[in-house]
């Protein structure tokens, strides 16, 4: 589909004003949509089971309800449940309680892409899917800013899916600037795909790599840990900013020089075709159906986090101002 860009000025939606929604889950993203949505003027429910996301929305002013009562009272429920735990939670307790002609919505597109949640036909489905975290979300927010998001209508229902899915958008302040239609399908196999390959598989096991590699060779773990992940970010601010070209024009020639030269080394054919691999997995449902038969074997193991690497990253992170 083609791409499409909407922004705040060419929207003039008030954002749920006198809508009545339901955030299910006061996590990370759940948090940040609920404060932007009621700071927007929607009449923000939460829905949480008691424990510390349930006293967190307390001290920020809400009245949490059992998660089947607040979608209940809905007009648009929103799901901000972690992608494992929302199918159970759904059919357990908050389709039962569905209004006909409300909508659901949906931060990532996980549970429909692969049809771990099928949502009753006469609703609407949609997704709204910011590019950050909940903590920036709500900061940039705060500050009259916002986050681009994406967002993408898998059922219209009732004939204004879209709209309500820009009202949200405009709420969360990511209209400010701007949001792209997209589909639940390529949201889900570009995120999962971009997870995997870059943000926190292919990044993480590259800087973990070079890290051994000059330890092994003997130099100190802090030298090691400068070069190799605490300086990452000034250069992936630089390609943030300014792109790839835009970051080569503000580095050192010998730096441009060596990364033009030396990168593509590391990831020549076989890495590639592991790519090409990955993608596979995610389009055909491998992935989705290793991590929801239990996954969680493979979250990290309780001794990395006093690993060598992790210790000269304490070290270096406490001598910075």
């Amino acid at each position: 589909m083609a791409l499409t860009v909407y922004r705040e000025k060419d929207l003039n939606l008030q954002a749920f004003v006198n809508t009545r929604v339901a955030v299910i889950g006061y996590g990370n993203q759940g948090k940040a949509h609920a404060l932007n949505l009621r700071d927007s003027g929607a009449k923000t429910i939460v829905g949480q089971r008691p424990g510390a996301s349930f006293d967190n929305a307390k001290v920020d002013g809400f009245d949490p309800l059992p998660v089947g009562e607040a979608a209940g009272a809905a007009d648009v429920v929103i799901i901000a449940l972690p992608d494992e735990a929302a199918p159970a939670v759904f059919e357990r307790e908050i389709a039962p309680a569905l209004n006909p002609g409300v909508a659901v919505g949906f931060l990532h597109g996980f549970n429909i892409r692969y049809g771990f949640i099928k949502p009753p036909d006469e609703i609407d489905v949609v997704l709204v899917a910011p590019k950050g975290p909940g903590t920036l979300l709500r900061s940039s927010f705060v500050e009259g800013k916002g986050i681009p998001a994406l967002f993408a209508i898998h059922r219209d229902a009732t004939g204004y899916a879209k709209r309500i899915a820009l009202a949200w958008c405009v709420g969360i302040g990511s209209a400010r600037a701007g949001v792209i239609e997209t589909t639940f399908e390529d949201e889900t196999e570009t995120d999962l795909f971009g997870e995997q390959t870059v943000l926190c598989g292919g990044v993480v096991s590259l800087m973990k790599a070079a890290f051994e590699t000059l330890v092994d060779a003997g130099y100190e773990p802090e030298l090691a840990y400068l070069e190799c992940v605490h300086e990452l970010k000034q250069v992936a601010d630089l390609v943030y900013e300014h792109g790839l070209a835009g970051m080569r024009q503000r580095i050192s020639n010998t730096a441009e020089y060596g990364g033009l030269t030396r990168g593509p080394k590391l990831v020549g054919e076989s890495g590639r075709s592991a790519m090409k691999q990955i993608l596979e997995d995610v389009r055909d449902g491998t992935f989705a159906k290793e991590w929801m038969g239990g996954g969680e074997a493979a979250k990290m193991p309780e001794d990395e986090t006093d690993s060598e690497f992790e210790r000269a990253g304490r070290h270096v992170r406490a001598l910075m101002p």
